[in-house]
């Protein structure tokens, strides 16, 4: 059985996967300072309450926040008996080439991203993942990384206008009824929500312009259903995209242990 880890900026993911289908996933907020024992309880103590009686053996972790990986691999050891799979570490092979400039390093989740959408959708894609950070990462027709874009995140975005600006309140993402707002909190939601939604149509737009030919648009990340509404996106919403990811390079990785 395998336990999938995807440790985010925000939350960090953790599904356990019986080689078809995902058997549970929870959720859990990112914190640097939590040890391999308070991992265990919390996963354990879950686990219990679902009544999910299963034996992990495996175990495959993408992380953003270098600080958590240590503690996630003494967790995986102590509890599990098992060496992780780190993407971004050379022991864990990719099955697309990654196409950047040299010396640059790639977000682990921008990876796995890729390798899912590939899996899923083929080449010819742009994926654009709703996190801490709103990333488009570009997809080659051969499945290969070849860069992308790094925009701030909505919720980031909203709490640097909240802290710089004192007159102005914390508020909700939420479609607005109006484009133009009456009240301040209509004002600060129109222009959030109608922002980003022509930032991902913008952007998205001039990637297709610059490779010139037709690409799809995957979304993921939770307010992504959200922008679904303020315009025709995406092409597709995926929940799981980085999980299935993290499944795919897990078995590449174990068809092809000589990698």
């Amino acid at each position: 059985m395998l336990l999938a880890i995807d440790c985010g900026n925000t939350n960090t993911v953790f599904s356990i996967w019986d080689g078809e289908k995902f058997l549970a996933t929870w959720r859990a907020s990112t914190e640097h300072q939590r040890t391999a024992d308070q991992y265990y309880v919390w996963l354990s103590t879950l686990m219990q309450m679902q009544k999910l009686d299963v034996t992990i053996t495996e175990v495959i972790i993408s992380s953003t926040v270098p600080r958590v990986v240590f503690n996630l691999r003494v967790f995986a050891d102590r509890y599990f008996n098992t060496r992780p799979l780190v993407v971004g570490k050379p022991e864990c092979a990719l099955p697309v080439d990654v196409r950047v400039d040299a010396g640059t390093a790639v977000g682990p989740d921008r990876l796995v991203n890729t390798v899912a959408g590939y899996d899923l959708y083929g080449g010819d894609l742009i994926v654009v993942d709703f996190g801490t950070a709103t990333t488009f990462d570009v997809v080659a027709s051969d499945g290969a990384y070849i860069g992308g874009v790094i925009a701030p995140g909505v919720n980031l975005s909203l709490e640097a206008l909240h802290q710089a600006a004192a007159a102005l309140p914390h508020v909700d993402v939420t479609k607005p009824a109006n484009v133009i707002g009456t009240n301040t909190v209509a004002c600060m939601q129109s222009g959030v929500f109608w922002g980003y939604v022509g930032l991902v149509n913008g952007i998205c737009e001039q990637i297709k312009a610059e490779r010139d030919r037709p690409m799809r648009v995957i979304s993921t990340g939770g307010l992504a259903p959200l922008f679904q509404q303020g315009h025709a996106l995406f092409d597709k919403f995926e929940d799981d995209l980085t999980m299935h990811g993290l499944t795919v390079i897990h078995k590449y990785n174990k068809e092809n242990p000589a990698l």
